[in-house]
């Protein structure tokens, strides 16, 4: 098994625990969706569906609309949450490196903090136009470097194994001038905007405890540490709790995202 296909399996593991973050992220879907300008019987792709917020937002306005995800625990719960709100929409388990979908086959893709992971960048957002048809939207939602999810991912990742040679950091997902470089010629009319997912949380040690339960690379850390260095793990969450505290006011904890909109040409 090639480094690339151990560290796609080690995601797929990781993510299958996000479920108790979904409702963090229900508001910011419908953000994307607007966004996007998603339509009834718009044919649209979710890639990185997750449990399904943004898919079954657009499914709510009446577009056609198929979820993708690597995670099966997680289209499981996306089933479900489809067939709460009464919504038809196909889940698929699919990998955004490989999409099974022929060209140009939707008009709108999404992505809400999800295509980002992908450990090729230049391969995912290729794919993700190819299956785009020209004059269609792609628009996603990701995490800035320099903001609370990127900095304390930055921290994160110095207790943490190397990714294998050549992987970038999910956050420069969330540059303007590097997304508009991988976007390349093959779009128009690129946008960006600004928004903020409001979490509740009862003090950021609350925070950072749902984090270290949920959040795929973060949970093996863990693990690891509590079995092999504690007093790092200890080192960790005081480094944490301390860039948390700088976004925590009034029981919220502020998480800033980019938002990017653009038109196949």
């Amino acid at each position: 098994m090639s480094s690339l296909t151990t560290f796609k399996e080690m995601q797929k593991e990781g993510w299958a625990q996000f479920g108790p973050l979904e409702m963090m992220t229900t508001q910011p879907a419908a953000r994307l969706v607007r966004h996007a300008g998603v339509k009834s019987d718009m044919r649209v792709l979710d890639v990185g569906c997750g449990t399904g917020v943004v898919a079954i937002t657009a499914a709510r306005v009446g577009a056609n609309v198929t979820g993708a995800d690597l995670t099966p625990e997680l289209l499981a719960l996306a089933r479900e949450n489809g067939r709460i709100a009464d919504v038809e929409v196909e889940w698929l388990e699919a990998d955004v490196e490989e999409l099974p979908f022929a060209n140009e086959q939707f008009d709108v893709v999404l992505s809400q903090f999800a295509h980002m992971f992908a450990p090729q960048p230049e391969v995912a957002i290729s794919e993700m136009l190819r299956v785009l048809r020209r004059g269609g939207t792609i628009a996603f939602s990701t995490w800035p470097p320099e903001l609370l999810v990127g900095s304390t991912a930055a921290l994160a990742a110095r207790y943490m194994p190397a990714p294998p040679l050549g992987i970038a950091s999910p956050s420069l997902w969330g540059d303007p001038a590097i997304v508009r470089e991988r976007l390349g010629d093959a779009v128009e009319e690129v946008v960006f905007d600004r928004d903020c997912m409001l979490v509740p949380a009862l003090s950021v040690q609350h925070f950072r405890q749902r984090v270290e339960t949920s959040a795929g690379p973060v949970i093996k850390m863990v693990r690891h540490l509590t079995a092999t260095e504690p007093e790092r793990l200890q080192a960790f969450r005081r480094d944490f709790d301390a860039i948390v505290n700088q976004y925590s006011e009034g029981n919220v904890v502020r998480q800033d995202y980019l938002l990017t909109r653009a038109r196949k040409v």
